[in-house]
């Protein structure tokens, strides 16, 4: 048996319960008049002019159908209806404020920490700056950062083990939603040394295809851009799961890589690194913001986002 039929009533049929309860406005203003025998008092304690006080009153006392509060020059009486309801009124505000503090504790739960997944460029060469600034807006978020390639990415998002995730990869994993936060753009390094460094044309790109190179695991953004854009490779010279380690090998001589610009701008302008050009082949890439399907980012990682795209290099588009 339900409360409804244990009271001898049933609610009445298509009528949701917002519709016949008062909000809770009114239902503080109310308590205000209760406690304070002042219309003109209550309306000033909540920030509201009398005249919008007095129709707030007057709404509420048609929609319950008696009424509440006897106005006079003297002031403002509850009738015997109105101290009923008000008592009433009093226990909807009090589960309304212990409503409203757990929901405060769920969002300081979210907020004190930020769990972060990037792909190996992002993580290495942009993310340090937007976490500083991040810290800047949130000093008691405590972020932890997991890097890995671009499917590992995903596999942490889809897993509930990151809140947002950087790829750099040609297309969005299944299962998420994504936001352009830069452009980037690939090149073909060696060190010095090697033969390419001194050639006067540019490289063909089936030459770049058949070439054994240094390159990034399989799963690698970088990897893929550069298979698409070739439509295939060799035989990896080193296979590496990391751009510091790519970058380490073509700076020794092991042999030519392809990097992101973001990671070869020092060693390029301090000559340990020469780059390539290549002919018939665009070497340009999105790194993309993600996250889990219809989980639009809150909190820490919504304004991480943000970061990502006020601080975007200039050149580089946002979106």
């Amino acid at each position: 048996m339900t409360g409804a039929e244990g009271n001898g009533r049933q609610r009445p049929p298509g009528v949701p319960l917002a519709h016949r309860v008062p909000d809770l406005g009114a239902l503080e203003l109310l308590l205000a008049v209760a406690r304070l025998g002042s219309l003109g008092g209550a309306a000033r304690e909540l920030g509201i002019t009398q005249p919008a006080a007095s129709s707030r009153i007057r709404s509420m006392e048609r929609q319950l159908g008696v009424a509440l509060v006897d106005r006079s020059p003297r002031g403002s009486r509850l009738t015997d209806a109105g101290a009923l309801v008000t008592d009433w009124a009093r226990r909807v505000v009090e589960a309304a404020e212990a409503f409203d503090a757990g929901a405060q504790a769920l969002r300081d739960r979210r907020d004190s920490r930020l769990r972060v997944a990037a792909s190996m460029t992002i993580a290495e060469y942009l993310l340090p700056g937007w976490l500083i600034a991040l810290r800047g807006r949130r000093p008691d978020t405590a972020v932890s950062l997991l890097a890995g390639n671009s499917a590992a990415v995903a596999e942490r998002l889809l897993a509930d083990e990151a809140d947002l995730g950087f790829v750099e990869g040609l297309s969005v994993p299944s299962g998420l939603d994504s936001a352009v936060i830069a452009r980037d753009r690939l090149v073909v390094v060696t060190a010095p040394g090697h033969p390419w460094a001194r050639r006067r044309r540019p490289l063909a790109a089936g030459e770049l295809a058949a070439t054994p190179l240094i390159l990034r695991e399989e799963g690698s953004g970088t990897r893929q851009v550069l298979d698409a854009a070739l439509g295939g490779l060799a035989r990896p010279l080193i296979e590496l799961s990391s751009t510091t380690a790519v970058k380490a090998s073509a700076v020794s001589g092991a042999g030519p890589a392809v990097l992101s610009e973001l990671a070869v701008g020092e060693e390029l302008a301090l000559r340990r690194l020469v780059s390539i050009p290549v002919d018939g082949i665009a070497l340009a890439r999105d790194l993309r913001a993600v996250w889990p399907t219809g989980h639009r980012p809150s909190g820490p990682a919504r304004d991480l986002l943000s970061l990502t795209r006020s601080r975007a290099r200039p050149g580089n588009s946002a979106g």
